[in-house]
């Protein structure tokens, strides 16, 4: 008879492995907290510039109530009324337009035509226009609008270019944010009897409407920037103009490109203006960012 002895084996050590991973790890980790680093500190230093350089015009209440009308580079006062009026309207104007279409492409994109000839042409046009120059869409805009068709330089012409540069962005975040949507959701949807239609605009866009909104604020942000549509589509006013189709107009871009042109840096006068009309572009892009994300979590669907 003939026994078996049970002899326990000795489980293999991988400490050598642990250290050279933890090592692995723990540099990782340094190299991506400085690469964070690297990319804030910057910003931080922009913003603090900025905020301490501009703070003081807009503290000042004529800064928000008058325009810059009969002021001159060496003249103090006046303020940002008719600049942030017009950055407004153009805005306004260029979100009205790409709205509806870079949403309405996207689902299309996403939900229908994705792999069709007509998607894949839409995703190649889109793919082009996301890398187009403002100066581009500007030129073209000139030519379209004001040389063929022969309409006025206006502020409405500037929102035409602003609409060619906000749709692919809108395209592309709400592409993004729609493929994140659980197929799950839509599958439920249909086996309940709802039509594709109804899924989309009752479960499908809801869901991914956070995601949506920061997109469409990215690109709105992006666009109420831009200097090059301002300088080829309309002049830059120091008066009010509330006329989107006639005269010239003010913005925020063209008061800092005017400013600049006016002596800023050498002249104090300016230079504070220039400050002021920057970080009152940040607060406007800042408030428009918290108001958006605010009404995207009030209409997001309700956790149980």
């Amino acid at each position: 008879m003939s026994t078996t002895l049970d002899v326990p084996v000795k489980a293999p050590t991988f400490q050598s492995v642990s250290l050279r991973r933890k090592l692995t790890n723990n540099v990782a980790t340094v190299l991506v907290t400085l690469s964070v680093a690297v990319a804030i500190v910057p910003l931080l230093w922009v913003l603090y510039s900025v905020v301490t350089k501009g703070i003081g015009m807009l503290i000042k209440p004529e800064w928000w109530t008058n325009s810059q009308a009969g002021m001159t580079a060496f003249a103090a006062g006046g303020g940002v009324y008719h600049a942030l009026i017009g950055t407004l309207l153009q805005g306004l104007v260029c979100a009205v337009i790409s709205i509806p279409i870079g949403v309405f492409v996207g689902v299309y994109l996403v939900e229908y035509g994705g792999g069709s000839p007509l998607g894949k042409l839409t995703t190649f046009m889109v793919d082009i226009l996301t890398g187009v120059p403002s100066i581009v869409a500007a030129l073209f805009v000139y030519a379209l609008w004001v040389a063929t068709l022969g309409f006025q330089r206006s502020g409405f012409a500037v929102s035409l270019a602003l609409v060619l540069l906000m749709i692919p962005v809108i395209v592309r975040s709400t592409e993004e944010m729609l493929r994140i949507v659980p197929m799950d959701l839509r599958e439920a949807s249909y086996a309940l009897g709802v039509p594709k239609w109804k899924t989309i605009m009752r479960i499908v866009i809801p869901t991914a409407l956070s995601g949506i909104v920061t997109g469409i604020l990215l690109a709105l942000a992006r666009v109420m920037g831009e200097t090059a549509p301002l300088l080829i589509l309309v002049g830059y006013s120091q008066a009010m103009n509330f006329d989107m189709f006639k005269g010239f107009m003010g913005s925020l871009p063209g008061m800092m490109y005017d400013q600049t042109s006016a002596g800023a840096g050498a002249n104090p006068v300016p230079t504070e203006r220039l400050w002021g009309a920057a970080l009152t572009l940040i607060l406007l892009i800042a408030v428009l960012n918290i108001g958006a994300r605010l009404l995207a979590r009030l209409f997001a669907p309700k956790k149980v």
